[in-house]
């Protein structure tokens, strides 16, 4: 069975949609499926990192037995065009804004109208696979899940990681408020695509912070730590489903209404509209920072039966 997974990393677009996609091929490559990615050379794209993890990228259609599609930018009318080079196609969502044509749409996002938010979206015989009971989560979340630790509500150890190509440059305030305060411990991560990275990177060296890029192991440093100070998106899912306290910034409008409503049930401290998040904003985060409750609400709201169950509705799809 032959996929393609239509999709886009850029500076501006961010990692998420790639990174949540790879664990998507990975898992249909483990079931027997040849998997390829079709990305547009994009200032920070990530073709290089797919390509390392063994999946081959193509600039053009081909035929294939099923089309994965995440990105916002395609809509109900590329997708009925693409339809005679694929059998089925399935959509990754998390904005609910435009019509679709796909058999299968995927939206892990959890708002007040979550089961209802594509009724006139997707056509009648879609499968809609809704709610943060369809997670897609990576293999070392997944372990780190089972070798959940216990947490004092102390904070020693802290974790920063503000997206893979932090448009908005939140590490570069996070640093600057944590010149006031000291950890034991300072984990602070940045994707490839960062273009400060150097910078950030010399500032860890100086103040004696771990420094990390385009890590595989993000688990595990957020078993470790103690909170985290972090974006919205699909980073918000990891650090929940590991039981980690955290704090979300929104640095993108699709992220809002999640953020908003995780914040108003507990899950999370919301931070704001970065243009608003300040160095001082983060201070205070640091000076003030309650996190009792945060982690059970967070391992709650993310429990689920069998991880990535998602996997087999979209194999019953070309099956």
């Amino acid at each position: 069975m032959k996929v393609i997974i239509r999709t886009e990393a850029s500076i501006e677009i961010g990692s998420g949609h790639v990174m949540r996609c790879l664990t998507i091929a990975q898992n249909l490559r483990k079931n027997g499926c040849i998997v390829k990615f079709w990305m547009q050379d994009l200032p920070g794209n990530l073709i290089d990192y797919v390509i390392s993890k063994g999946f081959k990228n193509i600039s053009k259609a081909e035929q294939a037995d099923l089309y994965i599609i995440d990105h916002y930018g395609i809509d109900k009318e590329w997708e009925s065009e693409i339809r005679v080079f694929t059998k089925k196609i399935a959509v990754i969502d998390d904005l609910a804004n435009r019509k679709h044509d796909c058999d299968l749409l995927l939206d892990q996002n959890f708002l007040p109208n979550f089961e209802l938010r594509y009724e006139d979206l997707v056509p009648t015989h879609c499968v809609k696979l809704l709610g943060p009971k369809n997670l897609i989560m990576r293999e070392e979340f997944i372990e780190a899940r089972s070798q959940l630790r216990e947490r004092n509500g102390q904070v020693n150890r802290l974790l920063v990681f503000m997206g893979g190509t932090d448009p908005t440059n939140e590490t570069m305030k996070v640093l600057k408020a944590l010149k006031d305060y000291s950890f034991n411990y300072v984990d602070v991560v940045v994707g490839s695509g960062n273009v400060l990275k150097k910078d950030i990177e010399l500032i860890c060296k100086e103040r004696y912070y771990q420094y990390h890029c385009q890590i595989n192991y993000m688990a595990k440093l957020m078993q470790l730590a103690d909170f985290a100070i972090g974006a919205g998106g699909g980073t918000t899912w990891e650090r929940s489903y590991v039981g980690l306290p955290s704090s979300s910034t929104i640095v993108a409008d699709n992220q809002r209404e999640g953020t908003e409503y995780l914040a108003e049930l507990g899950v999370i401290i919301n931070l704001g509209w970065y243009e608003e998040v300040t160095v001082e904003t983060y201070k205070q985060l640091l000076r003030n920072l309650q996190i009792n409750g945060l982690s059970e609400r967070g391992l709650s709201l993310t429990e689920k039966e069998r991880p990535n169950a998602w996997v087999y509705k979209m194999l019953e799809l070309i099956e």
